[in-house]
């Protein structure tokens, strides 16, 4: 590996012009994508400039604000009598779509080492799904995440400016898609989601949520009828 690196640092260096543009697009890859935070200010209004202490109140800020709620409804019953398969396909299809320079998780696990796997990682990726879904439990470094704060507006020196970001375990995020694609096929199959549910479904966007409500609005409109719009922004609630 490091011998294919330095070759290929020689070759874009060797070029004039482009090549210096595709060594600082590497060097960024390298470094990855970090959310510079110059000063935040905590509770009583001090400044602070120590990484520590910023990653603290950070911390501090983001646990106020995250709810564990146990009033999820548990739909277990629903689908216990559903045989979960495990579908290579889509493990197939999950290594093939992986990005390269997809940022790593705390397991350690790049996207990388799993497209240059290929076929060979498909099956104990299957195992590994089959053992953790038929015993009910996750490995511990996929209940861990690197959260990166990214500024999403306002006063930089305030730490509800930022929003934080999971870089997760890669192997878990592929797991994910493959629970995900089940859960959509019971769903389906089931007739559980409610015909104006666009959001997560394949085929549904906002392109045709929006089409389908413009088209509602017309149908009032022609038919005289009266329209009430509720229109709720989450975020400014947890804030």
């Amino acid at each position: 590996m490091k011998s294919a690196q330095e070759t290929f640092l020689k070759s874009i260096l060797s070029k004039e012009g482009e090549g210096w543009s595709e060594f600082y697009k590497y060097v960024k890859r390298r470094k990855g994508n970090r959310e510079n935070i110059p000063t935040i200010k905590d509770c009583n209004g001090r400044i602070i400039t120590d990484s520590i202490e910023m990653a603290i109140s950070l911390n501090f800020y983001y646990s106020s604000v995250f709810s564990n709620e146990d009033n999820i409804p548990n739909i277990q019953d629903k689908i216990s009598s559903e045989t979960f398969i495990i579908d290579t396909k889509i493990i197939r299809k999950r290594i093939a779509a992986i990005e390269k320079n997809k940022l790593v998780g705390t397991d350690g696990i790049s996207g990388e080492i799993l497209k240059l796997g290929g076929e060979a990682m498909i099956p104990y990726l299957a195992r590994l799904l089959d053992v953790t879904m038929n015993n009910g439990t996750l490995p511990c470094d996929w209940k861990k995440a690197t959260v990166v704060p990214i500024h999403k507006g306002g006063d930089r020196s305030l730490v509800m400016s930022y929003r934080p970001v999971s870089l997760n375990s890669v192997v878990c995020k592929q797991m994910e898609h493959v629970i995900a694609s089940y859960l959509r096929q019971v769903c389906d199959k089931n007739d559980w989601l409610y015909e104006g549910q666009h959001c997560f479904r394949p085929g549904y966007s906002c392109e045709s949520q929006l089409i389908t409500v413009c088209q509602d609005i017309a149908d009032f409109l022609d038919n005289g009828d009266r329209i009430d719009a509720i229109i709720i922004d989450f975020s400014k609630l947890l804030i």
